[in-house]
């Protein structure tokens, strides 16, 4: 069956990002998905910057109605703001979009088709396969990743080559079903233990580009987390 998904649903988790925000909606809303409408629903995890002003000031001007914003009265993690995006969430489809540039909402269309096409449930984007561009950053945050990788499929037995990826697409009834309990960036592993447990999953990849940033450009995830994703790759997958 294709062109089922109606609406996709745009998760956007945000924690100080003022300095990027609006291009992600500005490229958010200029994309053309075809007949397919957008929600987007923005997460500000208790920005301390002026992040919540100026979302409020694009709204404002953009009067548009398709348009969620929740703030976290504490800061919880990236993990809680995608939970609460999904449980405000309408969409037959739901992608995750990070607020900072890394990934470019013009592949949108390219990682819904496999769900819109009747083929996938869910759909990684994956930064190593594929001719897109990437911009060239650090080795061992690329050693990191694989690792992390390679661990995550022994245990799942899927071949995917990008686990890490913060480009993840999903049927919502899916993931409306999966209960999730990380709260920082455990949530990838995470989500990817408890898609692989479910019986006849269909789990696709395709190549995306990559815009990553560094640290001083406002980069946040750290060493610490990757060994938080080793603990949830073994917890998750061992323990249900």
């Amino acid at each position: 069956m294709t062109g089922h998904i109606k609406l996709l649903s745009i998760v956007i988790p945000v924690y100080n990002e003022e300095s990027t925000i609006i291009s992600v909606l500005e490229n958010i809303f200029r994309v053309d998905i075809g007949p397919i409408n957008k929600e987007v629903i923005i997460v500000d995890d208790h920005s301390t910057d002026n992040t919540i002003k100026i979302v409020e000031q694009f709204i404002k001007e953009s009067h548009s109605d398709t348009i969620k914003f929740i703030c976290h009265e504490v800061n919880s993690g990236k993990g809680s703001a995608i939970r609460t995006g999904i449980q405000h969430s309408n969409g037959d489809c739901l992608i995750i979009q990070d607020a900072d540039l890394e990934y470019n909402p013009d592949e949108y269309k390219q990682m819904i088709d496999p769900i819109n096409n009747g083929y996938a449930d869910v759909v990684y984007g994956s930064r190593f396969m594929g001719s897109n561009p990437h911009r060239i950053l650090f080795f061992w945050h690329t050693v990191g990743n694989r690792l992390l990788t390679f661990l995550s499929n022994i245990f799942t037995n899927l071949n995917l080559t990008d686990m890490e990826t913060g480009y993840k697409c999903f049927r919502s009834e899916i993931i409306k079903n999966i209960k999730l309990k990380e709260k920082r960036f455990g949530f990838e592993p995470e989500v990817t233990a408890k898609i692989s447990k479910i019986p006849g999953i269909r789990i696709y990849e395709v190549g995306i580009s990559y815009y990553g940033r560094r640290y001083e450009e406002g980069k946040k995830i750290n060493w610490k987390d990757g060994f938080r994703a080793m603990y949830c790759i073994f917890r998750y997958n061992l323990f249900r």
